[in-house]
């Protein structure tokens, strides 16, 4: 039976469903409506679906949500705008009689959560979480060694997670610079991490402790580097820290090409004035099951990927996985900015991963490497596996991989409470937050 979908918000991020509801999901999907405050966004997806022959969804405004989904028949939304707009839109769908897919962060805030949480209630609608990471092989690999018992109960995660001066200089360019917009990377970028740890122990956070703040980005740390004076929007040639939205079709089709409709500029310069997001943030976390996790999240490596560490009463499991070794230049001239979202081999040989290892080691035994299957496309292999389960509606599966509402909420959790820590300077209880 083929579904019919509503999509909201046709930026980059849109990309990813929109292709599977045209290619490999066509048989269970159709997109027959969809939306953006920027109709230019629009044109450069219909441009797509008419040259290859794919029905063009109807538009529809923001304010038209409810009439389309009752008059269009819509069976789900798929919400892929920008953070701060996810609790109304996931809210407004579900109270009109449709079920919604919502790219994680499933919001920013606490009174967002409780928003969500009641329109859940009344309507007795479902909400779906798309933590795509949770289908990276090499994460399911890990999930799957803790799961069989190997290093008996966890006590401690130390996870580490480095963005580089390419993909981690991009949130600082974006509306995501803005903390009310974005949550900042606490909330936008780890809640994909704080997901795959309550997922890998299989327990809830209880408690969080954060520091952090801005010490690379931002025109403050600029002048304190002796950069000088830089313009809000930076096309110096040969400054490495300007994106050059015109080398890439995608970006050029939909954000250059279309500021003078909404004045949204993607590419302002990462050492600009007005950046509230911190780019060096540490978490303490506490768990339900009386592990506690020490995290870092660094915005400017020189390198991309993330360590993990899991302590159990039975012995240590450890991962480790390079996306980009170094940021170089491709020999198209491009380098490529979010290295996760790209199939390797699309990458080029100096820009494919480095590498990827999971390591078992027990008490009184030597470490063996444990084999990681490969993955699919993007994001570590991940994507296409997501995809499969969000559009087949499949709920379980053996590794508990598919991410409903209360999974959003507990990712997100450690995120809003991590801000509240920042802010108080003391610890903040989960419980606190009422929801």
């Amino acid at each position: 039976m083929t579904e019919r979908y509503a999509l909201i918000g046709t930026g980059h991020r849109a990309h990813m469903y929109l292709e599977a509801i045209r290619g490999v999901h066509a048989d269970v999907a159709e997109l027959v409506a969809w939306s953006d405050t920027n109709p230019g966004r629009l044109d450069f997806y219909e441009a797509e679906f008419v040259a290859d022959g794919t029905p063009v969804p109807s538009r529809f405004a923001p304010d038209e949500l409810e009439r389309t989904i009752a008059e269009q028949r819509i069976d789900r939304v798929i919400v892929t705008s920008p953070d701060f707009t996810h609790a109304e839109l996931v809210s407004r769908s579900l109270l009109a009689g449709a079920d919604v897919v919502v790219e994680k962060p499933i919001t920013i805030g606490v009174e967002g959560l409780r928003q969500i949480a009641s329109a859940i209630e009344q309507s007795g609608r479902s909400v779906v979480t798309t933590f795509n990471y949770r289908y990276s092989p090499r994460n399911s690999a890990l999930r799957e060694l803790i799961q069989s018992g190997a290093i008996g109960d966890v006590t401690s995660v130390h996870f580490e997670w480095v963005l580089d001066t390419v993909h981690g200089a991009d949130y600082f360019r974006r509306w995501h610079r803005d903390k009310q917009s974005s949550g900042g990377l606490l909330i936008h970028k780890a809640s994909h991490h704080f997901d795959l740890v309550n997922w890998w122990i299989d327990a809830s956070p209880s408690r969080v402790y954060a520091s952090g703040g801005l010490r690379f980005y931002g025109a403050e740390n600029a002048a304190a580097r002796g950069l000088g004076a830089r313009p809000a929007r930076n096309t110096a040639a040969g400054d490495p820290f300007v994106l050059d939205m015109a080398a890439d079709p995608r970006l050029k089709g939909l954000y250059l090409d279309n500021e003078h409709l909404d004045g949204y500029v993607r590419d302002r310069d990462v050492f600009d004035t007005g950046i509230t997001i911190e780019d060096n943030l540490a978490l303490l976390v506490d768990y339900d099951n009386g592990a506690t996790m020490s995290y870092s999240l660094n915005a400017h490596s020189p390198w991309e990927g993330y360590r993990v560490s899991v302590n159990g009463t039975q012995g240590r499991a450890e991962l480790e996985v390079i996306e980009r070794g170094a940021v170089l230049v491709g020999d198209d001239g491009v380098v490529v900015v979010d290295p996760s979202a790209t199939p390797s081999d699309d990458l080029g040989d100096d820009l494919r991963p480095a590498g990827e290892r999971l390591v078992l080691q027990r008490h009184w035994e030597a470490a063996v490497e444990v084999p990681i299957p490969d993955g699919i496309g993007s994001h570590g292999g991940g994507d296409a596996y997501l995809l499969d389960h969000v559009f087949n509606r499949i709920t379980t599966d053996p590794l508990g991989r598919p991410a409903g509402y209360a999974d959003g909420v507990k990712a997100v959790s450690v995120g809003i409470a991590g801000n509240l820590s920042l802010a108080s300077g003391a610890p903040v209880l989960i419980d606190s937050l009422g929801v």
